[in-house]
């Protein structure tokens, strides 16, 4: 095995790794049906021991996050998908929706050091680590990830930039952890205050996009960023290499690309959903419908690594849009409006400025009483944990086409 691979896993041929995937699930299945009821509610009829190829997997319905958080609302916490008490959890999270997720008890529960190797980390570096340990499994899921691969990890969290600034100067991290935008916040505040920040060379960065103006930028300043796409449910389900063609899917974890809307999947190199199987025995999740969408990439990555390739992160198959590492859902955007009747619509807009994810709240009312503008945008602030813009425009103005949320970043080159 090359050193550049973190193990012979990574590199052995796709047939071998489906005959061991496939010879796995259906014991996972058969103990999530078991011991799960949403599980074996959601899967009634299914006979685990059919489960023998890709094709017979498909047969299964897609289990949707809006499904699961109308199973979780009903049935607190899990929605009964999980496979052990709430007790025997070693964190339990809250995401936004909201949404519950569990944390099991393993070394790297989200499977992240994979992706850390492949970003150019190894067993002794020092990782500045960015996203939020609040609420969110973020933070823990990256520190997971850099610990068991052997580095030290900085728990720096969102906030106090000059802090964190003096953290970076006086510890001397090799690699920064977090979500894309923030590295260059923190490296701006650094020239800003005259701190020294040249340590940092390389990232793993996750919770959005790494558009690649901010990619090149980083290049400019000798630091080379990848990304891993990971979700707080199932956590990395693919990462960048240094060969920079597509995002390798993850060991240990199965992904189809379907049909949005469907349960069927989309011929190789279509775009469609991203849905996924894990091998989490306390939190199984069993053709779990990401919501992002993606395609296959045809062929093999020329690192070496041989699993399936994803094109990367190309939107959502739905209107929930990723802003700071932070999930807003339609649904926050209507508990907003049932806050302030006043709107008659409104619309989330989601753009770039400054190479950073900024919000605007467009809405339409016919009165606009003293005071409204910064009630909105406290109401904003309180429903989703972000700061928007909030700007009144004339009746009309919104287009009538049912959509609550628009992103309106550039993904392209």
């Amino acid at each position: 095995m090359s050193a550049e691979h973190f193990d012979s896993l990574e590199i052995r041929e796709p047939g071998e790794r489906d005959a061991d995937l496939f010879a796995r699930l259906p014991g996972l299945v058969a103990h999530a049906m078991a011991q799960a009821p949403g599980w074996a509610r959601h899967l009634e009829g299914c006979t685990p021991t059919a489960l023998v190829d890709r094709a017979a997997l498909a047969r299964l319905p897609v289990l949707r996050k809006v499904d699961l958080m109308a199973a979780q609302a009903a049935n607190p916490p899990f929605g009964g998908f999980a496979t052990a008490p709430v007790s025997a959890m070693g964190r339990i999270f809250m995401s936004p929706g909201p949404i519950w997720e569990p944390q099991g008890g393993d070394t790297d529960p989200w499977l992240v050091a994979r992706a850390f190797f492949a970003a150019g980390f190894r067993a002794g570096d020092i990782v500045h680590n960015a996203l939020s340990y609040h609420l969110t499994p973020g933070g823990f899921l990256l520190d997971h990830g850099a610990r068991a691969l052997g580095c030290a990890v900085f728990p720096a969290g969102v906030g106090n930039t000059e802090m964190q600034v003096e953290a970076i100067a006086t510890l001397r991290p090799t690699g920064y952890a977090g979500t894309p935008d923030y590295l260059k916040v923190l490296l701006d505040k650094a020239a800003e205050l005259g701190r020294d920040a040249s340590s940092i060379r390389r990232g793993l960065v996750s919770g959005g996009a790494l558009f690649p103006s901010l990619r090149a930028e980083y290049r400019a300043r000798g630091i080379e960023v990848l990304q891993a796409y990971a979700t707080a449910d199932v956590g990395v389900i693919a990462y960048e290499t240094a060969a920079d063609q597509g995002m390798v899917v993850n060991e240990d974890v199965i992904v189809e690309i379907v049909r949005p809307g469907s349960d069927m999947p989309v011929p190789e190199g279509e775009v469609g959903e991203v849905v996924v199987t894990n091998f989490n025995r306390a939190y199984p999740l069993i053709r779990f419908g990401t919501g992002d969408l993606s395609a296959v990439l045809p062929g093999r990555s020329p690192c070496g690594r041989t699993n399936m390739r994803l094109k990367g992160w190309m939107g959502r198959a739905d209107q929930r849009t990723k802003v700071k590492g932070m999930f807003v859902d339609p649904k926050q955007i209507a508990e907003l409006l049932g806050r302030h009747p006043e709107i008659v619509r409104a619309r989330l807009i989601v753009e770039r400025q400054a190479e950073q994810d900024v919000m605007r709240l467009a809405y339409e009312a016919e009165a606009h009483g003293e005071g409204l503008d910064q009630a909105i945008s406290a109401s904003l602030r309180e429903v989703t944990k972000l700061s928007g813009r909030v700007e009144r425009v004339l009746p009309g103005a919104l287009p009538n086409d049912g959509k609550v949320i628009a992103d309106e970043r550039s993904y392209e080159a």
